[in-house]
Parts: C-alpha cells; structure tokens; sequence
C-alpha cells in the first residue's frame, strides 16, 4: 500500500513538472513571437509624452487645467463662420480631396502675406507646403532631410517632439541649454542666454540641421537680431539647414520684434519655416500647418509628405484660406486680430506673473508666445513631495499641484535632454491663453493656498 501511495505521489509531481515545464516552453515560444512585432530599432527608447501623460491625470483629478496650450475662449467668429459657411455651400468639391500640396487658395494667401513680409516672391505651387499641423511640418521636415549619423542641434528647452523625430529619422540630437544668467530681480526672458563658445563648439562637418524656435516655447524668448545674426553666421561656415520653428510668430509683447531668420543674408537658401494655422488664429484643433522656403528644400518635405499624410482637409484648409483673406485685408490695422490677440494676451501675462510673483513663485516673464515659466522652489518647503514617487522634482510638484491643489501645470524637465533634466526641475510651466474667469480661478487658489 504504502509503495503504491509512492508511485502515485512520484507520478503526479513528475506530471506537475512536466506541465510547468509545458508552461515554460510555450511562454517562451509566445515570448519570441512577440519579439518580433517589439519597436522597430529607430522607435526603441520611445516612452508616452508628456501630454498623454498629463491628459490621463487631468481626466482623474479634473483640475484647473493651465498646463496645455491650447484657448479655452472661443476663436474669431470670422474664422469659426467660415468653416459653418463652407459646410452649408453647394459646391461639392469642398468636400473632396484637394491638391496634396496644399489647397490652392489658401498657398496662394500664404504666398500673398509672406511674400511681403519676407521681401521675397513666393511661389505658392513650389515653395510652401500645407501639413497637418506644424507637427507634421517638423516631421516631414526632419524626415525629408535628416539622414543617418546627421547631427542636429537642439536648443534646450524643446518641444518635446523635436528629440524622437531626430532619432526615428537615424540623425544624432546634438544639444544646447538657454540659460538664465540673472540671479535676483525682475526676469524677462531675454535674460535666458546660450552660451556662445559652447554653441560654436556644436557646429562641425557632420552638422546637417539647426532647429530654432522663436517666439520660443515654453520660455516665450524672441531671439533678437544678434543672436539671430550669430546663428545665421554658423549655419553659413558650416552649410547648415536651418529649420525655423515660428507658429507663435503674431504673439510679441513690450515691443519685441520677431525677426525671420530667413531675411538674413545668405539665410533664405538654406531656411524651413515653419507656421501653424492654430497659433494664428486660436483654432489648435484644425490642425493646419505650413512650411516655406526655397523649392528645392521645400522638395524634401513633398516627398515625405505625399507617401504620409498625402492631402490635408480641405474645408479646413478653405476655412483657413478664408480667415487670412480677411487678415490681409486689415493686416497692420488696429483691428487685425494679429495686434489684438497679442494686446489681450499682454494684459493676460501680466496677471498671472502677479499672482505667481504673489504665490511665492519666480516668474520668467514672456517677450511673446503663451506660456510662462515660473520657479517654483521658494515654496519648496512648504510642500511634502514624498507621495510622488517621479524621479523629477518637476513632475512631482506638477503632480502634487494637480491631485492637492486643482491646478495643473506641465513639468519643463520634459523638455530637455535625459543629461539636462535637472536644468528644468526647478520650473513649472503654465499657459495663460485662458479665459479670464480661470486665471481669476487660479490666483485664487494660490491665494488661498498661501
């Protein structure tokens, strides 16, 4: 009895090994099956952005949302009307697939306003591509003209897209901080500088591409003609493109002016630029975008951009088109949006560097864009962090903001470079093309905080 008890326990652990042994062998087929279908090489490294992230946790703490950029007032009701116009006409082309470069009546107002304001002839069939969104027109950008072991510089901090698209298209991210160079005091954001020796010290042989942002977001600096200047002047000893990042062009204050680094001498052949029909006219949701320049470097992006995206939509395009007509009818006038939303925008700035001067914070103020930086490490230890468990004390102000206070920021660590993170922990950033009543919301939660 006892043997045969054994011989049962024997076989039924030999069994109970074989089939976790069973279990091992398939988990491990199934494992190299999946290994197949992992990021492709140019992708591995990529992990969610920042506003995948951010969105997710402002649908669970629903706070007051300052972090992303986009209006929550409602745009010009010209440009609104004109896509409700569009939909209701008889015109059944409207709805169809339109050129894929672009729309012709809305390249041909692009061409109309840039052309005078770069003192140049644009060929709107040539030298301007319609994209959707200046996102795509970064991508399609550094796609089209970055090949493998390029070298890009970036100017930190960055629109957090700028890094991965560089890589995916097998180029090598070279970087650079601004840095703020004033210690105590009022700070503008003039006062975030890059340092010239370190700058020149980028630029080599295999330098294929510079992107420069300006009005720069999230530090809302317009390089001025100098560094303007400096910058053009490497791009021309080392024959590099320049890719000009300026869909918050129409967004300057205190007399700030934003210069085209495409005017500059020797610029125009070798500069993208890049504009957004959602920063134009507060409509981020139409995602249309654009990128001009010299027909043969706007050929690049064409090619990318047919065998991608194709066409972008044309009653969008139509409306766009239309909304520019209107502008240039009035372009310089009191009345042109592109002086009256940066006049709303200027009274909007200053109130929320009050009362985040008032809060206890450090205010970079804006020479243009929508965002602002602010250091948040005075109130460092008023706070206990130590619930969020992020690796960067950004994010965890971010996070405890907007589970604690109901206020929502972004975390500028975001925007730099794995080696240059902690240039940004000391930063939150928020946005203030908000409705009024919200920013009146936000001072008053800081208020009440203090």
């Amino acid at each position: 009895m006892l043997r045969s008890c054994q011989l049962t326990l024997s076989a039924a652990k030999r069994s109970l090994r074989e089939q976790f042994q069973l279990q091992a062998l398939r988990h491990q087929q199934t494992a190299s099956k999946m290994e197949k279908f992992d990021l492709p090489k140019r992708l591995q490294g990529s992990t969610p952005s920042v506003w995948n992230e951010y969105i997710a946790l402002a649908m669970q703490y629903k706070p007051l949302n300052l972090g992303q950029g986009f209006p929550d007032d409602a745009a010009p009701e010209y440009v609104t009307h004109s896509l409700a116009d569009i939909a209701k006409e008889e015109n059944p082309l409207l709805h169809q697939y339109t050129r894929g470069y672009g729309h012709v009546r809305l390249v041909n107002a692009l061409s109309k306003l840039y052309s005078g304001l770069v003192g140049k002839e644009l060929n709107p069939l040539s030298d301007i591509l319609i994209t959707s969104g200046a996102y795509e027109a970064l991508y399609s950008t550094i796609m089209g003209h970055v090949d493998v072991g390029d070298e890009v510089i970036i100017i930190e901090p960055f629109f957090d897209c700028y890094e991965p698209m560089v890589k995916m298209a097998g180029g090598v991210p070279r970087f650079i901080p601004l840095k703020l160079r004033k210690a105590e005091g009022p700070i503008s954001s003039a006062d975030w500088v890059l340092d010239d020796a370190e700058f020149e010290s980028l630029f080599n042989s295999k330098t294929k591409m510079i992107i420069l942002n300006t009005p720069h977001n999230p530090i809302g600096k317009v390089f001025n003609r100098k560094e303007l200047e400096r910058i053009a002047e490497l791009c021309r000893k080392w024959n590099v493109l320049c890719v000009s990042d300026e869909v918050y062009e129409w967004l300057v204050f205190d007399g700030a002016e934003h210069i085209r680094i495409c005017t500059l001498p020797g610029m125009w052949d070798r500069t993208i630029t890049l504009g957004s029909a959602g920063k134009t006219f507060s409509v981020t949701g139409w995602k249309i975008g654009w990128a001009y320049g010299p027909a043969e470097l706007i050929r690049n992006l064409q090619m990318v951009h047919q065998n991608s995206v194709y066409t972008c939509p044309t009653p969008l395009q139509e409306g766009v088109a239309r909304s520019f007509e209107v502008e240039l009818a009035r372009l310089g006038q009191p009345e042109s949006y592109f002086l009256s939303l940066p006049r709303e925008l200027k009274q909007k700035r200053d109130f929320m560097a009050k009362f985040l001067s008032e809060s206890g914070m450090r205010p970079t103020i804006p020479e243009g864009g929508y965002f602002m930086l602010a250091d948040w490490s005075p109130l460092a230890d008023k706070i206990d962090l130590s619930s969020e468990p992020d690796k960067h004390r950004d994010y965890k102000f971010t996070k405890w903001m907007t589970k604690n206070m109901g206020l929502q920021g972004i975390p500028p660590s975001a925007f730099y470079s794995e080696p240059n993170k902690h240039l940004g922990e000391d930063f939150v950033r928020y946005c203030f093309i908000k409705k009024q009543e919200n920013l009146d919301k936000a001072a008053e939660l800081l208020s009440k905080w203090k």
